[in-house]
């Protein structure tokens, strides 16, 4: 299965504007102004742990009739 057919896009670029570490949920606003939510596991490089202001590159999962932020890299 593609990772189109999974529901994801790539190629976003933006900075996240805020994370709870004690819930690891946090947001990511886009190069266009859009927002989207995020979860801890979504951090690319294992950390669970992202600064607020980081600017950031993510893929789009769509899922539950939304996108959320996933891949996140720094």
């Amino acid at each position: 299965m593609t990772e189109l057919a999974r529901g994801r896009g790539r190629g976003a670029t933006g900075r996240v504007v805020s994370f709870d570490a004690a819930v690891g949920l946090g947001e990511v606003e886009s190069s266009t102004g859009e927002r989207y939510l995020f979860h801890c596991i979504e951090i690319a490089d294992g950390t669970r742990d992202v600064a607020v202001g980081v600017e950031v590159e993510f893929d789009l999962l769509h899922k539950f009739g939304r996108a959320e932020a996933s891949n996140i890299r720094s």
